[in-house]
Formats: C-alpha cells, sequence, structure tokens
C-alpha cells in the first residue's frame, strides 16, 4: 500500500506562518491610517483659528507640530523594535495614534497640540518600523511592497483632505472631524494584534552594523536629506495648500477637494513609481523628473495661469506620489539587509522629518510676515532643486552591506 502523503501548507509555508496577502492587506491598513492625521487638519485650519483665535504663527507651529515629532520620533522606532520586537512596538504605535485622534476631539487648544504631538509621535515609530518589516517578510520584492504601502499612504491622505469638511458639518464641528479618524487607528490595531506575522528571530548572519558605522556612510546621508527636502515640500502641501489656495481666491471647500484631488493622482504614481526605478540599476532619473512635476505643480497652482490649475494638481499628486514612494524605496533599495533598512530607516526619516518640519513652519512665518504667493512659490521651487541636487547622489547604484570581517560598506 501505497503511504499517506503527510499534508502540505499553503505555499509550503511553515506552521503557524500566514499567507503572504494578510501581511501586505495588514500593511496596507496600516498605511491608511499614517496620512489622514495629518491631511485632515489642513482644510479645517480656517474654522480652527476662527474658534480658537490662534494666529498664523501658532497655526503654523500645529502644523510643524507633527512634522517635527515624525522626525524626533522615528529614530526610537529601531530601539523600540529591539526590546519589544517589531511587532509590538508597531502595536503601540498605533494604540498611541488611536489615542491623540482622539484627544484632538477634546474641543480645547492645550487637548488640539497635545492630541496632535502623540500623533506625529505614532507615526514617526510605525512609519519608520514598516519599511523593515517589509524587507524582512518580502525580501525578493521588497521594493515593489513599498510602492504598495506607499499608495495606501496617499489613499489615506486623499481621504482625510477630501473628508475633512464634509465630516465637520456633518458632525457638527472639526474637533469632532479629526476625532473621527481614530475609527480607522482603532481598526487597524484591533487587525495588527490578530494577524500580525509573528516574531521571529533575525538571522546572525545577518548582521546590520551599528547606527554609529551608519552615521559615518555618506550614502546614508545622502538618502535622509533627499527625504528630508522632498518630505517638506510634501507637508506644506498638507500642512498649507488648502491656505494657500484659499489666498489665491479660491473657496473654502473648492481648496480642500483639490487638495484632496492632487493626493489621489498620488496613488498611480506611488504604485508605479517603483516599478519605475526597476528598469535600471540608477535612480536619479526617475527621482529628477518627480522633482521636476512637483515643481511645476506648484508654480502652475500658486502664480500660473488659473485655467491651468487642475493640470497643476495633476502634476503635484504625480511628483509627490512618485517622490515619496521613491524615498521609501530608497531605504530597501541601498540596504543589504532588514536590520540595515530598520537603521537607514531610523536615520532617513529621523534626521529628514526634522529636516522637513522647517518647510511648513517656514510657510506659517511667511504668511505671518505677508510675503505674498510668489515669495513662497520661490522658496518651494528652491527647495525642490536642492532635493534635486541630493537626488544625484542618493539616487547612484550603491549599497550598505557588511564585508566579511563585519565592517560596514558601501559598495
Amino acid at each position: 500500500m501505497n503511504a499517506t502523503p503527510e499534508p502540505r501548507h499553503p505555499r509550503c509555508l511553515p506552521p503557524g506562518r500566514r499567507p503572504l496577502w494578510v501581511f501586505v492587506a495588514l500593511m496596507v491598513l496600516v498605511g491608511l491610517n499614517l496620512r489622514p492625521a495629518l491631511s485632515s487638519l489642513a482644510p479645517v485650519l480656517t474654522r480652527i483659528q476662527q474658534d480658537t483665535g490662534l494666529s498664523p504663527l501658532a497655526i503654523g507651529a500645529l502644523t510643524t507640530l507633527p512634522v517635527l515629532c515624525l522626525g524626533l520620533f522615528a529614530p526610537l522606532a529601531p530601539w523600540l523594535a529591539k526590546r519589544l520586537g517589531a511587532e509590538r512596538a508597531l502595536s503601540a504605535g498605533l494604540l498611541l495614534l488611536a489615542g491623540g485622534l482622539l484627544l484632538r476631539g477634546v474641543p480645547l487648544v492645550a487637548a488640539l497640540f497635545i492630541g496632535t504631538l502623540m500623533v506625529g509621535a505614532a507615526i514617526g515609530v510605525a512609519g519608520t518600523l514598516l519599511p523593515a518589516l517589509v524587507k524582512r517578510e518580502l525580501p525578493a520584492g521588497a521594493d515593489l511592497m513599498t510602492g504598495v504601502y506607499t499608495m495606501a499612504l496617499c489613499l489615506g491622505g486623499a481621504l482625510g483632505a477630501g473628508l475633512s469638511i464634509p465630516l465637520a458639518d456633518w458632525l457638527s464641528g472639526w474637533h469632532r472631524s479629526l476625532a473621527s479618524w481614530s475609527a480607522l487607528a482603532a481598526l487597524a490595531l484591533v487587525a495588527w494584534l490578530a494577524l500580525a506575522p509573528r516574531a521571529r528571530e533575525v538571522p546572525l548572519s545577518s548582521p546590520g552594523g551599528s547606527m554609529r558605522s551608519v552615521l559615518g556612510q555618506p550614502l546614508a546621508w545622502q538618502v535622509m536629506l533627499f527625504m528630508g527636502l522632498q518630505s517638506s515640500l510634501a507637508y506644506i502641501v498638507f500642512g498649507w495648500l488648502p491656505t494657500l489656495l484659499v489666498e489665491r481666491g479660491y473657496g473654502e471647500g473648492e481648496a480642500g477637494w483639490m487638495m484632496g484631488a492632487s493626493v489621489m493622482v498620488q496613488l498611480p504614481a506611488a504604485l508605479g513609481a517603483p516599478w519605475l526605478a526597476r528598469m535600471g540599476r540608477d535612480q536619479r532619473p526617475a527621482l529628477l523628473s518627480v522633482l521636476a512635476m512637483i515643481a511645476a505643480g506648484f508654480w502652475l497652482l500658486l502664480i500660473g495661469p488659473a485655467s491651468l490649475r487642475w493640470l497643476g494638481i495633476v502634476l503635484l499628486g504625480l511628483g509627490q506620489g512618485g517622490g515619496f514612494s521613491l524615498a521609501l524605496t530608497l531605504i530597501v533599495l541601498r540596504t543589504g539587509n532588514s536590520r540595515l533598512a530598520g537603521k537607514l530607516s531610523g536615520l532617513a526619516q529621523g534626521g529628514g522629518y526634522t529636516l522637513a518640519a522647517m518647510g511648513p513652519l517656514g510657510v506659517g512665518v511667511m504668511l505671518q510676515l505677508d510675503l505674498g504667493l510668489a515669495a513662497i512659490t520661490a522658496v518651494l521651487l528652491a527647495i525642490s532643486a536642492l532635493a534635486a541636487t541630493f537626488a544625484l547622489f542618493a539616487g547612484r547604484n550603491r549599497r550598505l552591506e557588511i564585508d566579511a570581517e563585519g565592517q560596514l560598506v558601501t559598495r
């Protein structure tokens, strides 16, 4: 008689391992939560200022605070992952995010600022952990899966921007609109707790080097500076684009939907940019292309012909969706293993977002000084040009790896 064959797990998975599509779905759900907390604030800034009496400079500080927290708390992610495990650290980040969003529903200025601080800290930790988790779970397709994750970020940002005003009207208050996003964060937390991949030890044959050694590599700084400069443009959009469009002469509701449309256009660019980057070992042409679209989009929207505003929306969306996706893709393309990816992610997002926080603050200062849209546009174009300079270095075919002697090198 023939022996009864032993049952095989789907796709030859080890016992207890879930299919990879479950991790991809979780990654998308978590990604959906990492932008509405930021993009939902910008469309209601005018209402917040009217209700609270905050000055433009204070409003600028409110838009800068979460981005600054992204930078300050992102370097804690590798430390938390080492002590708690990446899965538990991400759970803690989602819990903090839900709590901060809920606190913003309290109609007090102090609660608004404290909740925004909590939101920034949570996104800083969660956003830094995800690239390393993607590199660990999907090493062969980490760059393409980063595009899927970035698409989820962009979709969340579009929903936050587009639904902020309707939710404020439906729920009778901007503070309830801001707090309503805590429900999505709670859903992501429950799903992550139930379905997250099991923690497993990283093989000793896959060392990650020390953070000090990463700091000694020029490539790491080039990736970080590109990340920071393109992110400053992104968070200026999240924090100030509706206000700048109202300054240009558009209505409050129309400005919110224009921002939402631009963020929605980011979706195909975010998904397609890693495929474009994969067509060659050198990512410089792709990086320069998206930065050119960002610059053209800002110019058309803020000082160009009003008849071309929707072209500006499309160009800005394609550029920023592709730019952020490529920035995250560089983290996985420029590292040899998941530990290095985690450390480079901490540096690139920590230092990058700290630098990016200067963008929204600078726009707030310029509005306070009443410098006008022409001056603001000139600054935005200058940031784009500086980002292009670092893209020429970060986009080269180089990678951080551990050599045979256990030393971190760039190859």
